[in-house]
């Protein structure tokens, strides 16, 4: 398979991404923190192979604070529960299953996210992990280069 980029969206048609701009702005303003929406976009840009949202990503998780030992081990958050808050953790697993979606998701997990936040966060948790999956699917079907 060849890895040569096959479509460069904003060279040719530099209004295609405009919608997900907006929500990338709507999500951004929100209250879930940078910290947070850095590692929700991380484990989904992991689950869909995405390196160059990886690369962006963990820019931006860097770039807000987060510590190096929560990327070291996101793959594997779920074997290192001490290292997550509760609020990431309920992030990360409805971000796992939002972005796996043939499963659905739990009643335990939205249970969870639900304790740990409000319905207006849940919107904009939701918005995020649905942005970075379109992200995700456009940069990988394309080859979108790293930066």
């Amino acid at each position: 398979m060849s890895h040569a980029q096959r479509l460069d969206i904003a060279a040719i048609d530099k209004s295609a991404y405009a919608p997900l701009l907006a929500l990338e702005k709507y999500v951004h303003a929100g209250h879930l923190g940078e910290a947070l929406l850095a590692l929700v976009k991380l484990r989904a840009s992991q689950l869909n192979g995405c390196a160059y949202c990886l690369n962006m990503h963990a820019h931006e998780a860097r770039t807000a604070g987060v510590a190096q030992q929560k990327l070291d081990v996101l793959a594997g958050w779920d074997e290192a529960p001490e290292v997550y808050s509760d609020r990431e953790k309920a992030a990360l697993r409805l971000t796992e299953q939002v972005t796996l979606i043939r499963d659905g998701v739990s009643d335990e997990t939205w249970k969870t996210a639900a304790s740990r936040f409000d319905d207006q966060e849940m919107v904009e948790l939701l918005m995020a992990i649905s942005a970075i999956n379109v992200w995700n699917r456009l940069a990988v079907s394309t080859h979108q280069h790293l930066d």
